[in-house]
């Protein structure tokens, strides 16, 4: 399976549209220092914006950004050396695998950085990713970054469609990244190398579902040896329950949700009163969960003993 990294992606699948009006604002000094791509999880803000920095940091550069074909050149600097973190331009921000948030410490490690004296001429670019994982205090020591922001330098905040704090909210420009149904499959298939029907069932791909959690569904098939085009969304959803798969893969655990709201849905047409009631219960316990960092694996159990065993 293809590395879908958002810093590893050299082709920018979909997004042509939303890149090309960046580099217009940029190209015009219109270009706000402070911008928030919003959208789906998974669909390719990150790497939206690992492009549009590249088309930034490599224009003075051997092998700079192919903007005919929206396309980073693997062996550009800027590439290479925001890879290894070593890039002086590019800052990111991330919530660390162990953690549950973004914390504080983070976003001081970042306000040293700024303040240190640029090594060039270039743009700095600051990428936050995954802002719904920032805490109170990270939170507010960010909005005082971006108050006072540091001469040439671009803040790029990243937003899954979850609750955000006005105040974050008012200081940035909002570019709502959004993409079709259909596009969503043509951009998944692209990033399975043509295959997307070989690996998953039809009935298995939400309406909702984005290129990245499509492609997660069919690299989880892949990477564990299931045939994928066999499974029922009932027999997928006790496949990754009872083997706990949601324990080994993150991206999995975040897709359950997904999946339970899915499967609800495809029940529509039969809704009793008794599922109705069920449904509602379900969609309040998987909202508490998100908002409070709840025990996911409990809510799981649950569903499986109530739902998938009945």
């Amino acid at each position: 399976m293809n590395n879908i990294e958002p810093s590893n992606q050299t082709r920018l699948f979909g997004l042509n549209r939303f890149i090309d009006e960046l580099i217009n604002l940029y190209e015009k000094n219109k270009l706000p220092n402070k911008i928030l791509l919003s959208g789906q999880k998974g669909s390719g803000k990150s790497t939206l914006a690992y492009h549009f920095i590249n088309y930034v940091l490599s224009k003075n550069e051997d092998l700079k950004y192919n903007l005919q074909n929206y396309k980073i050149n693997p062996e550009n600097h800027s590439f290479k050396t925001i890879l290894n973190r070593s890039n002086p331009n590019f800052n990111l921000i991330d919530i660390k695998n162990e953690k549950k948030s973004i914390d504080i410490a983070q976003i001081r490690d970042l306000i040293v950085k700024l303040n240190k004296s640029s090594f060039n001429n270039k743009p700095r670019f600051v990428l936050v990713d995954n802002i719904e994982f920032l805490n109170i205090n990270s939170i507010n020591t960010l909005l005082k970054i971006l108050e006072e922001p540091s001469t040439n330098v671009h803040f790029i905040l990243v937003h899954n469609n979850k609750k955000i704090l006005p105040t974050l909210l008012s200081r940035c420009l909002d570019f709502k990244i959004s993409i079709s149904n259909k596009e969503s499959l043509e951009i998944a298939d692209k990033l399975l190398d043509g295959n997307l029907f070989k690996l998953i069932n039809k009935d298995l791909i939400n309406y909702y579902s984005t290129p990245g959690n499509i492609y997660n569904i069919a690299s989880f098939g892949v990477n564990n040896k299931y045939d994928l085009n066999n499974f029922s969304l009932k027999k997928l959803l006790q496949t990754i329950i009872t083997n706990k798969h949601y324990k080994k893969d993150s991206s999995i655990s975040f897709l359950v949700f997904d999946f339970i709201e899915f499967y609800f849905n495809k029940m529509s047409f039969s809704l009793t009163t008794k599922i109705n009631d069920k449904y509602s219960y379900f969609l309040k316990r998987i909202s508490d969960t998100k908002k409070f960092n709840l025990d996911e694996e409990s809510l799981f159990l649950e569903f499986e003993d109530k739902i998938l065993n009945e």
